[in-house]
Protein backbone atom coordinates (compact mmCIF):
# COMPACT_ATOMS: atom_id res chain seq x y z
CA UNK A 1 0.00 0.00 0.00
CA UNK A 2 1.36 3.42 -0.95
CA UNK A 3 1.70 6.20 1.60
CA UNK A 4 -1.08 8.18 -0.06
CA UNK A 5 -3.40 5.17 0.13
CA UNK A 6 -2.52 4.63 3.79
CA UNK A 7 -3.23 8.26 4.63
CA UNK A 8 -6.48 8.10 2.69
CA UNK A 9 -7.43 5.11 4.81
CA UNK A 10 -7.18 7.38 7.87
CA UNK A 11 -9.71 9.73 6.29
CA UNK A 12 -12.03 6.75 5.84
CA UNK A 13 -12.03 5.83 9.53
CA UNK A 14 -15.43 6.14 11.20
CA UNK A 15 -15.99 8.62 14.00
CA UNK A 16 -17.32 6.89 17.11
CA UNK A 17 -16.91 6.50 20.87
CA UNK A 18 -13.15 5.81 20.57
CA UNK A 19 -12.41 9.48 19.92
CA UNK A 20 -13.01 11.96 22.73
CA UNK A 21 -13.74 15.60 22.11
CA UNK A 22 -15.61 15.06 18.83
CA UNK A 23 -19.25 16.03 18.20
CA UNK A 24 -21.67 13.26 19.26
CA UNK A 25 -23.78 13.91 16.17
CA UNK A 26 -20.77 13.07 13.98
CA UNK A 27 -21.12 9.39 14.94
CA UNK A 28 -20.82 7.24 11.83
CA UNK A 29 -19.29 9.90 9.60
CA UNK A 30 -15.83 9.24 8.24
CA UNK A 31 -13.05 11.51 9.44
CA UNK A 32 -12.82 12.88 5.91
CA UNK A 33 -16.54 13.65 5.82
CA UNK A 34 -16.35 15.41 9.18
CA UNK A 35 -13.35 17.46 8.07
CA UNK A 36 -15.17 18.47 4.88
CA UNK A 37 -17.96 19.97 6.99
CA UNK A 38 -15.48 22.53 8.34
CA UNK A 39 -17.33 22.77 11.62
CA UNK A 40 -16.61 25.53 14.11
CA UNK A 41 -15.00 24.31 17.30
CA UNK A 42 -17.09 26.62 19.50
CA UNK A 43 -20.53 26.49 17.90
CA UNK A 44 -20.86 23.17 16.07
CA UNK A 45 -21.13 20.54 18.73
CA UNK A 46 -17.64 19.83 20.03
CA UNK A 47 -17.81 18.80 23.70
CA UNK A 48 -15.15 19.61 26.26
CA UNK A 49 -12.46 18.75 27.00
CA UNK A 50 -11.01 18.91 23.50
CA UNK A 51 -7.37 19.27 22.46
CA UNK A 52 -6.67 21.31 19.33
CA UNK A 53 -3.71 22.11 17.11
CA UNK A 54 -3.40 25.45 15.35
CA UNK A 55 -3.27 25.02 11.57
CA UNK A 56 -1.33 28.25 11.10
CA UNK A 57 1.20 27.53 13.85
CA UNK A 58 1.84 23.98 12.69
CA UNK A 59 2.68 25.28 9.24
CA UNK A 60 4.85 28.07 10.67
CA UNK A 61 6.90 25.62 12.75
CA UNK A 62 7.35 23.18 9.87
CA UNK A 63 8.53 25.96 7.57
CA UNK A 64 10.82 27.53 10.18
CA UNK A 65 12.75 24.31 10.82
CA UNK A 66 12.97 23.59 7.10
CA UNK A 67 14.65 26.97 6.64
CA UNK A 68 16.91 26.46 9.67
CA UNK A 69 18.11 23.06 8.46
CA UNK A 70 18.86 24.36 4.96
CA UNK A 71 20.67 27.42 6.31
CA UNK A 72 23.01 25.27 8.39
CA UNK A 73 23.67 22.54 5.83
CA UNK A 74 22.10 19.80 7.94
CA UNK A 75 19.93 16.82 7.19
CA UNK A 76 16.85 16.34 9.37
CA UNK A 77 15.16 13.28 10.85
CA UNK A 78 12.71 14.76 13.38
CA UNK A 79 11.85 12.46 16.27
CA UNK A 80 8.49 10.90 15.49
CA UNK A 81 7.88 9.66 19.04
CA UNK A 82 6.80 13.22 19.82
CA UNK A 83 3.57 12.97 17.85
CA UNK A 84 3.33 9.40 16.54
CA UNK A 85 1.18 10.96 13.83
CA UNK A 86 1.87 9.68 10.29
CA UNK A 87 0.12 12.70 8.79
CA UNK A 88 2.68 14.92 10.51
CA UNK A 89 5.53 12.59 9.51
CA UNK A 90 4.64 13.15 5.87
CA UNK A 91 4.28 16.89 6.32
CA UNK A 92 7.73 16.95 7.91
CA UNK A 93 9.16 15.06 4.94
CA UNK A 94 7.39 17.43 2.55
CA UNK A 95 9.19 20.21 4.43
CA UNK A 96 12.59 18.73 3.69
CA UNK A 97 13.12 16.01 6.29
CA UNK A 98 15.49 13.20 5.27
CA UNK A 99 13.42 10.70 7.25
CA UNK A 100 11.89 10.13 10.67
CA UNK A 101 13.61 9.23 13.94
CA UNK A 102 11.91 6.64 16.14
CA UNK A 103 12.75 4.89 19.39
CA UNK A 104 11.18 1.41 19.54
CA UNK A 105 10.11 -1.28 17.02
CA UNK A 106 6.39 -0.59 17.38
CA UNK A 107 6.96 2.97 16.24
CA UNK A 108 8.86 1.69 13.21
CA UNK A 109 5.92 -0.55 12.36
CA UNK A 110 3.61 2.46 12.44
CA UNK A 111 5.94 4.45 10.19
CA UNK A 112 6.27 1.58 7.72
CA UNK A 113 2.49 1.11 7.62
CA UNK A 114 2.31 4.67 6.31
CA UNK A 115 5.12 4.43 3.78
CA UNK A 116 8.04 6.08 5.58
CA UNK A 117 11.14 5.09 3.61
CA UNK A 118 13.94 6.26 5.95
CA UNK A 119 13.99 5.54 9.68
CA UNK A 120 16.68 6.45 12.19
CA UNK A 121 16.16 4.22 15.24
CA UNK A 122 17.69 6.22 18.08
CA UNK A 123 17.97 3.27 20.40
CA UNK A 124 19.73 -0.04 20.80
CA UNK A 125 17.78 -2.95 19.30
CA UNK A 126 18.52 -6.51 20.43
CA UNK A 127 15.04 -8.04 20.34
CA UNK A 128 15.20 -11.01 17.96
CA UNK A 129 11.56 -10.87 16.84
CA UNK A 130 11.80 -7.15 16.00
CA UNK A 131 15.10 -7.64 14.17
CA UNK A 132 13.64 -10.45 12.06
CA UNK A 133 10.70 -8.22 11.16
CA UNK A 134 13.05 -5.40 10.16
CA UNK A 135 15.09 -7.84 8.06
CA UNK A 136 11.87 -8.78 6.28
CA UNK A 137 11.03 -5.13 5.61
CA UNK A 138 14.51 -4.51 4.20
CA UNK A 139 14.24 -7.59 1.98
CA UNK A 140 10.79 -6.67 0.69
CA UNK A 141 11.53 -3.01 -0.05
CA UNK A 142 14.89 -2.09 -1.61
CA UNK A 143 14.06 1.57 -0.99
CA UNK A 144 13.68 1.16 2.76
CA UNK A 145 16.61 2.44 4.82
CA UNK A 146 16.98 1.95 8.57
CA UNK A 147 19.85 2.99 10.83
CA UNK A 148 19.99 1.76 14.44
CA UNK A 149 22.18 2.37 17.48
CA UNK A 150 24.66 -0.15 18.86
CA UNK A 151 26.79 0.38 21.99
CA UNK A 152 28.19 -3.01 23.06
CA UNK A 153 29.91 -6.09 21.70
CA UNK A 154 27.17 -8.19 23.30
CA UNK A 155 24.55 -6.13 21.47
CA UNK A 156 26.37 -6.79 18.20
CA UNK A 157 26.36 -10.52 18.96
CA UNK A 158 22.62 -10.56 19.66
CA UNK A 159 21.83 -8.60 16.51
CA UNK A 160 24.04 -10.84 14.42
CA UNK A 161 22.41 -14.00 15.77
CA UNK A 162 18.90 -12.71 15.03
CA UNK A 163 19.80 -11.51 11.52
CA UNK A 164 21.61 -14.58 10.21
CA UNK A 165 20.43 -15.25 6.68
CA UNK A 166 19.01 -11.75 6.17
CA UNK A 167 19.02 -10.51 2.59
CA UNK A 168 20.46 -7.09 3.49
CA UNK A 169 22.67 -5.94 6.36
CA UNK A 170 21.23 -3.57 8.92
CA UNK A 171 23.02 -0.22 9.09
CA UNK A 172 24.22 0.73 12.57
CA UNK A 173 25.91 3.68 14.24
CA UNK A 174 27.96 3.54 17.41
CA UNK A 175 26.22 5.52 20.13
CA UNK A 176 28.49 7.67 22.29
CA UNK A 177 27.15 8.23 25.79
CA UNK A 178 26.94 11.80 27.02
CA UNK A 179 29.04 11.26 30.14
CA UNK A 180 29.09 9.54 33.49
CA UNK A 181 25.61 9.04 34.79
CA UNK A 182 24.10 9.65 31.36
CA UNK A 183 21.95 7.15 29.50
CA UNK A 184 23.00 4.56 26.92
CA UNK A 185 26.12 4.63 24.72
CA UNK A 186 29.78 3.71 24.91
CA UNK A 187 31.78 5.85 27.30
CA UNK A 188 35.17 5.92 25.57
CA UNK A 189 36.75 5.97 22.15
CA UNK A 190 38.34 2.61 22.90
CA UNK A 191 34.90 1.10 23.55
CA UNK A 192 33.63 2.62 20.29
CA UNK A 193 36.49 1.01 18.38
CA UNK A 194 35.79 -2.35 20.05
CA UNK A 195 32.13 -2.19 19.03
CA UNK A 196 33.14 -1.17 15.49
CA UNK A 197 35.50 -4.14 15.30
CA UNK A 198 32.70 -6.47 16.40
CA UNK A 199 30.41 -5.06 13.69
CA UNK A 200 33.14 -5.60 11.11
CA UNK A 201 33.22 -9.27 12.08
CA UNK A 202 29.60 -9.81 10.99
CA UNK A 203 27.89 -10.15 7.63
CA UNK A 204 24.57 -8.93 9.01
CA UNK A 205 25.52 -5.40 10.12
CA UNK A 206 27.16 -2.45 8.39
CA UNK A 207 28.74 0.38 10.39
CA UNK A 208 27.82 3.75 8.90
CA UNK A 209 28.73 6.29 11.57
CA UNK A 210 28.23 7.61 15.09
CA UNK A 211 25.42 9.22 17.03
CA UNK A 212 24.50 10.55 20.44
CA UNK A 213 22.11 12.71 22.39
CA UNK A 214 23.51 15.89 23.88
CA UNK A 215 20.36 16.39 25.96
CA UNK A 216 21.80 13.80 28.38
CA UNK A 217 24.99 15.78 29.08
CA UNK A 218 25.23 16.14 32.90
CA UNK A 219 24.75 19.76 34.05
CA UNK A 220 24.34 20.75 30.43
CA UNK A 221 25.40 24.20 29.33
CA UNK A 222 26.76 25.53 26.05
CA UNK A 223 30.37 24.62 26.80
CA UNK A 224 29.67 21.11 28.12
CA UNK A 225 27.35 20.37 25.21
CA UNK A 226 29.87 21.60 22.64
CA UNK A 227 32.59 19.53 24.31
CA UNK A 228 30.46 16.39 24.09
CA UNK A 229 29.58 17.04 20.46
CA UNK A 230 33.27 17.52 19.60
CA UNK A 231 33.97 14.15 21.26
CA UNK A 232 31.28 12.67 19.04
CA UNK A 233 32.93 14.11 15.93
CA UNK A 234 36.34 12.87 17.14
CA UNK A 235 34.96 9.32 17.42
CA UNK A 236 33.70 9.56 13.84
CA UNK A 237 37.13 10.69 12.70
CA UNK A 238 38.81 7.86 14.62
CA UNK A 239 36.53 5.22 13.16
CA UNK A 240 37.11 6.60 9.69
CA UNK A 241 40.89 6.62 10.17
CA UNK A 242 40.67 3.01 11.38
CA UNK A 243 38.81 2.16 8.14
CA UNK A 244 35.80 0.93 10.07
CA UNK A 245 33.47 3.07 7.93
CA UNK A 246 34.83 1.94 4.56
CA UNK A 247 31.59 0.16 3.60
CA UNK A 248 29.39 3.17 4.26
CA UNK A 249 28.03 5.05 1.26
CA UNK A 250 27.97 8.16 3.47
CA UNK A 251 29.12 8.64 7.03
CA UNK A 252 26.33 9.46 9.46
CA UNK A 253 27.08 11.84 12.32
CA UNK A 254 23.89 12.44 14.27
CA UNK A 255 22.75 14.31 17.39
CA UNK A 256 20.14 16.81 18.31
CA UNK A 257 17.27 17.09 20.73
CA UNK A 258 15.14 20.19 21.03
CA UNK A 259 17.26 22.11 23.56
CA UNK A 260 20.70 22.39 21.92
CA UNK A 261 20.34 22.13 18.16
CA UNK A 262 22.14 25.46 17.79
CA UNK A 263 25.23 23.87 19.36
CA UNK A 264 24.81 20.85 17.07
CA UNK A 265 24.71 23.14 14.02
CA UNK A 266 27.82 24.99 15.24
CA UNK A 267 29.93 21.89 15.96
CA UNK A 268 28.76 19.92 12.92
CA UNK A 269 29.89 22.82 10.76
CA UNK A 270 33.41 21.99 11.98
CA UNK A 271 33.37 18.33 10.85
CA UNK A 272 36.48 17.80 8.71
CA UNK A 273 36.53 16.05 5.36
CA UNK A 274 36.24 12.30 5.80
CA UNK A 275 36.71 9.39 3.41
CA UNK A 276 33.01 9.46 2.48
CA UNK A 277 30.43 12.23 2.26
CA UNK A 278 29.04 13.12 5.70
CA UNK A 279 25.33 13.11 6.54
CA UNK A 280 25.00 15.63 9.39
CA UNK A 281 21.72 14.43 10.83
CA UNK A 282 19.72 16.46 13.34
CA UNK A 283 16.84 14.75 15.19
CA UNK A 284 14.85 17.44 17.08
CA UNK A 285 11.16 16.57 17.34
CA UNK A 286 9.26 18.83 19.75
CA UNK A 287 9.34 21.79 17.33
CA UNK A 288 6.36 20.52 15.34
CA UNK A 289 3.87 21.63 17.99
CA UNK A 290 6.27 23.42 20.37
CA UNK A 291 4.60 24.25 23.71
CA UNK A 292 3.75 26.89 26.29
CA UNK A 293 6.10 25.61 28.99
CA UNK A 294 9.27 23.54 29.04
CA UNK A 295 10.22 23.83 25.37
CA UNK A 296 9.27 27.49 25.21
CA UNK A 297 11.86 28.03 27.95
CA UNK A 298 14.68 25.88 26.52
CA UNK A 299 14.38 26.30 22.75
CA UNK A 300 17.64 27.44 21.12
CA UNK A 301 15.67 30.12 19.29
CA UNK A 302 15.72 32.02 22.59
CA UNK A 303 19.51 32.25 22.14
CA UNK A 304 19.40 32.98 18.41
CA UNK A 305 16.21 35.06 17.96
CA UNK A 306 17.45 36.33 14.61
CA UNK A 307 16.86 32.78 13.27
CA UNK A 308 13.15 32.85 14.03
CA UNK A 309 10.64 31.87 16.70
CA UNK A 310 8.66 28.68 17.17
CA UNK A 311 4.99 29.07 18.05
CA UNK A 312 3.02 26.88 20.48
CA UNK A 313 0.36 25.06 18.48
CA UNK A 314 -1.54 23.18 21.22
CA UNK A 315 -4.55 24.48 23.09
CA UNK A 316 -6.67 22.35 25.40
CA UNK A 317 -10.19 23.64 25.79
CA UNK A 318 -12.07 22.78 28.98
CA UNK A 319 -15.27 24.04 30.55
CA UNK A 320 -15.78 25.47 34.00
CA UNK A 321 -18.11 23.03 35.78
CA UNK A 322 -17.92 24.26 39.38
CA UNK A 323 -17.29 27.57 41.16
CA UNK A 324 -17.59 26.61 44.83
CA UNK A 325 -15.91 29.73 46.26
CA UNK A 326 -14.80 33.14 44.97
CA UNK A 327 -11.20 31.89 45.09
CA UNK A 328 -11.67 28.55 43.38
CA UNK A 329 -13.13 26.94 40.28
CA UNK A 330 -12.89 23.59 38.54
CA UNK A 331 -12.73 22.77 34.83
CA UNK A 332 -13.42 19.40 33.26
CA UNK A 333 -9.93 18.52 31.99
CA UNK A 334 -7.39 16.66 34.07
CA UNK A 335 -4.46 14.26 33.99
CA UNK A 336 -6.22 12.09 31.39
CA UNK A 337 -6.32 15.04 29.02
CA UNK A 338 -3.35 17.31 29.73
CA UNK A 339 0.41 16.84 29.89
CA UNK A 340 1.55 17.34 33.48
CA UNK A 341 4.92 15.58 33.79
CA UNK A 342 7.00 18.76 33.36
CA UNK A 343 4.64 21.65 34.17
CA UNK A 344 0.99 22.20 34.91
CA UNK A 345 -1.14 23.70 32.14
CA UNK A 346 -1.46 27.47 32.04
CA UNK A 347 -4.73 29.36 31.75
CA UNK A 348 -4.56 31.50 28.63
CA UNK A 349 -8.01 32.63 27.53
CA UNK A 350 -11.61 32.51 28.68
CA UNK A 351 -14.43 32.21 26.16
CA UNK A 352 -18.01 33.17 27.03
CA UNK A 353 -20.45 32.79 24.19
CA UNK A 354 -18.70 34.49 21.23
CA UNK A 355 -16.31 36.67 23.23
CA UNK A 356 -12.75 35.63 24.07
CA UNK A 357 -10.47 37.44 26.53
CA UNK A 358 -7.23 36.81 28.44
CA UNK A 359 -7.52 34.53 31.48
CA UNK A 360 -6.37 37.27 33.84
CA UNK A 361 -6.21 36.25 37.49
CA UNK A 362 -6.73 32.54 36.81
CA UNK A 363 -4.05 29.96 37.68
CA UNK A 364 -4.05 26.18 37.34
CA UNK A 365 -2.85 24.88 40.72
CA UNK A 366 -3.35 21.14 40.27
CA UNK A 367 -4.90 18.34 38.26
CA UNK A 368 -7.09 15.45 39.30
CA UNK A 369 -7.80 12.66 36.85
CA UNK A 370 -10.65 14.62 35.23
CA UNK A 371 -10.50 18.10 36.77
CA UNK A 372 -8.27 21.13 36.61
CA UNK A 373 -8.04 23.04 39.89
CA UNK A 374 -8.23 26.77 39.24
CA UNK A 375 -7.29 29.54 41.67
CA UNK A 376 -9.06 32.80 40.89
CA UNK A 377 -7.82 36.17 42.10
CA UNK A 378 -10.26 38.78 43.41
CA UNK A 379 -12.14 40.24 40.50
CA UNK A 380 -11.40 37.37 38.12
CA UNK A 381 -14.38 37.07 35.81
CA UNK A 382 -15.15 33.34 35.58
CA UNK A 383 -18.51 31.59 35.55
CA UNK A 384 -19.76 28.02 35.39
CA UNK A 385 -20.17 27.25 31.69
CA UNK A 386 -17.24 29.36 30.49
CA UNK A 387 -14.71 27.68 28.21
CA UNK A 388 -11.11 28.07 29.26
CA UNK A 389 -8.19 27.63 26.85
CA UNK A 390 -5.14 26.01 28.43
CA UNK A 391 -1.54 26.06 27.22
CA UNK A 392 0.40 22.82 27.67
CA UNK A 393 3.99 21.89 28.48
CA UNK A 394 5.73 18.89 26.84
CA UNK A 395 4.46 17.87 23.39
CA UNK A 396 5.33 14.17 23.81
CA UNK A 397 2.89 13.68 26.68
CA UNK A 398 0.26 15.90 25.10
CA UNK A 399 -0.07 14.00 21.84
CA UNK A 400 -0.22 10.63 23.55
CA UNK A 401 -3.47 11.37 25.41
CA UNK A 402 -5.50 11.99 22.25
CA UNK A 403 -6.13 9.63 19.32
CA UNK A 404 -7.77 12.17 17.01
CA UNK A 405 -6.90 15.86 17.34
CA UNK A 406 -8.81 18.64 15.55
CA UNK A 407 -6.68 21.10 13.59
CA UNK A 408 -8.26 24.54 13.81
CA UNK A 409 -7.81 27.79 11.98
CA UNK A 410 -7.65 31.04 13.95
CA UNK A 411 -11.42 31.60 13.70
CA UNK A 412 -12.19 28.13 15.12
CA UNK A 413 -12.85 26.38 11.82
CA UNK A 414 -11.76 22.74 12.07
CA UNK A 415 -9.98 21.85 8.83
CA UNK A 416 -8.38 18.49 9.60
CA UNK A 417 -7.95 15.79 12.23
CA UNK A 418 -4.56 14.32 13.25
CA UNK A 419 -4.57 10.61 14.10
CA UNK A 420 -1.99 9.38 16.61
CA UNK A 421 -0.71 5.83 17.24
CA UNK A 422 0.73 5.29 20.74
Amino acid sequence: MSSSEALARLAGERVDHRFKGLPPDAEGLTVGELAAQRRNLFTDGFPTPVLTLSAERLEHNLALMETYIARHGLAFAPHGKTSMAPQLFHRQIEHGAWGITLAVPHQVRVARAFGIRRVFLANELVDAAALRWIAGELAADPGFQLVAYVDSVRGVELMDAALRGAARPVDVVVELGAGEGARTGVRTEAEALAVAEAVAGTQTLRLVGVAGYEGEVPRADQERVRSYLRRLVAVAVALDEARRLKDAEEIVVSAGGSAWFDAVAEVFAEIPALSRPVLKLLRSGAYVSHDDGHYRRITPFNRVPEEGTLEPAFRLWAQVVSRPTPEQAFANAGKRDAAHDLDLPTAQVVRRRDAERPADGITVTGLSDQHAWLRTDPGADLEVGDWIGLGLSHPCTSFDKWQLIPVTEADGTVVDYIRTFF
